[in-house]
């Protein structure tokens, strides 16, 4: 995969620790596969705009910050 899949994953990584959620509690809250959380977070596959949608929503963030490059302010 590419450097945006990268990116993403690093992301829903950092924000679901940052936020104490298992990818379990993710995938349940944001009502995807608990699998499809994993191949996010390790860039094996590219999130839907969708689905971006449904993890910024559960993790409390716009879906622009999980293309962020940057690390957001703690």
């Amino acid at each position: 995969m590419g450097p945006w899949e990268k990116i993403v994953g690093a992301n829903v990584r950092r924000l679901r620790t940052e936020r104490g959620l298992t990818q379990e509690q993710l995938a349940f809250e944001a009502g995807i596969a608990m699998r499809y959380i994993g191949m996010i977070e390790r860039a094996e596959t590219s999130a839907t705009v969708g689905m971006l949608g449904k993890l910024a929503a559960v993790l409390g963030v716009e879906p622009g910050a999980l293309l962020s490059a940057t690390e957001s302010p703690a």
